[in-house]
């Protein structure tokens, strides 16, 4: 009888737990599913942001191209333009880069026989056809004659790896490109009447300026504050970052400004020429930023329908932030020597205090008042909260070139040390001193 009366009910709490079960399942597949998609989802942004970042102009060539008229001393007399033109030796001697990916198979074997002519600009033009200047953007007719051009964000921000031929090669996206001498590129332009208007001054003290410059630097504050050499007399351009290892990292630039994203809407809208909104009130500061103030730069507004920037920001600031420092080969690290620098990092010589263990920053507002770091305060004063960011030391190694700190005022890595050596007292040894070299470059 007991058997009897239990039999009913087990069907039913069989069909329960089955529902349950059925339940579970479909919750973990589910779950499965949107991690998928929001994978893909990710995936599909970083690849529109590296699309972005290498190839979009934000609507610039309205200004390098309609205003300065850049292609034109770019393609020659001889090809449309004015002037001798701009070869491929040339080019590649200011630092321009090419993508060797994008050249055909038969036009690669031809470079490395030496059977291309790099003397003519008509073969600098072949090139942009090609989408193959790293960062520079040609516009042609329906005739093939280049009649406007544009830059990106990799002109300044790739390196490649002269896999082909000195500076032809695969793209290193986020590499400070220390070659690139972007004050004699801008100076080759036939009119630079809009930056004379701007400065309040003549075109060719604006060349002067621009050529004052030197590899590997430019000067993002001077179009805000008029200010072109320091106290000093030395040019007031500092060094190009890297644009890697920015994941976790607060301030994008030497002197802070603001986070990658604010940084780049500044600079798409405010250096590059593109047509996009952009907001900073700090920039009507008519003491600090004269120029900016009279211009109304703080506040630049466009119809949505001309905005060619602000949609942007979100895709290039991740795909920005996907771009990790790369570590330095095995073989050119010496082990022992890094491992007795770290313990120096981490102790007797104090780097840790500030390049804190794995951002190698502070965590959280990593900027400096010049007198804590025991240098001047020129090009910090130049930016709205008037200090040096802490660098990320990650991927150092890649940056050499120039010197260290914004303006290359320390020839190598070893002076930086001594410098702080000095500065803080740390009594080290040259062997300390080495070590400690040794470790921050295999970071």
């Amino acid at each position: 009888m007991r058997l009897l009366t239990q039999k009913p009910y087990s069907l039913p709490l069989l069909t329960i737990l089955l529902i349950i079960i059925s339940i579970c399942v479909n919750l973990a597949l589910a779950d499965d599913k949107k991690k998928k998609n929001t994978k893909q989802n990710t995936l599909k942004i970083i690849n529109k942001g590296k699309q972005i970042f290498r190839h979009d102009t934000f609507g610039n060539s309205s200004f390098w191209g309609e205003k300065l008229r850049l292609h034109e001393a770019i393609a020659g007399e001889a090809n449309g333009g004015i002037g001798s033109g701009i070869s491929p030796k040339i080019a590649l001697a200011l630092g321009l880069k090419v993508d060797v990916k994008t050249l055909p198979k038969s036009l690669r074997k031809e470079i490395k026989k030496g059977q291309i002519n790099l003397d003519s600009p008509a073969t600098t033009l072949a090139l942009l056809k090609l989408d193959a200047v790293v960062g520079v953007k040609g516009i042609f007719n329906s005739s093939g004659q280049i009649r406007s051009m544009g830059i990106t964000c990799a002109l300044c921000h790739t390196q490649v790896d002269n896999s082909l031929a000195p500076g032809i090669g695969r793209r290193l996206d986020g590499w400070a490109n220390r070659d690139l001498n972007v004050g004699a590129i801008i100076a080759a332009a036939p009119d630079l009447s809009p930056f004379a208007t701007l400065l309040g001054t003549d075109e060719q003290t604006v060349r002067t300026v621009l050529n004052s410059w030197g590899p590997g630097k430019f000067d993002a504050e001077l179009l805000l504050d008029g200010k072109a050499f320091r106290p000093d007399g030395k040019s007031a351009a500092t060094l190009i970052p890297p644009a890697f290892g920015l994941a976790g990292i607060n301030l994008h630039t030497w002197t802070g400004w603001g986070s990658v994203a604010h940084w780049n809407a500044l600079v798409a809208v405010l250096e590059m020429g593109g047509q996009g909104n952009f907001y900073d009130p700090r920039l009507n500061d008519e003491y600090k930023f004269p120029i900016a103030a009279a211009n109304n730069f703080g506040d630049i507004r466009v119809s949505p329908e001309q905005d060619q920037v602000t949609k942007k920001l979100p895709a290039l600031h991740l795909y920005q932030l996907s771009l990790f420092a790369p570590k330095k080969p095995e073989k050119y690290i010496n082990r022992h020597a890094s491992k007795r620098g770290e313990k120096l990092f981490n102790g007797k010589a104090q780097c840790s205090r500030c390049h804190v263990p794995p951002l190698y920053t502070e965590p959280g507002w990593n900027l400096h008042k010049a007198e804590e770091i025991g240098i001047d305060d020129f090009q910090a004063q130049r930016s709205p909260d008037a200090g040096y960011r802490t660098a990320p030391l990650k991927g150092i190694w890649t940056h050499h070139k120039g010197g260290f700190y914004h303006d290359g005022r320390f020839s190598t890595l070893h002076d930086v040390i001594t410098h702080y050596d000095n500065f803080f007292g740390l009594d080290l040894t040259n062997t300390e001193k080495q070590d400690l070299q040794e470790f921050v470059n295999s970071l």
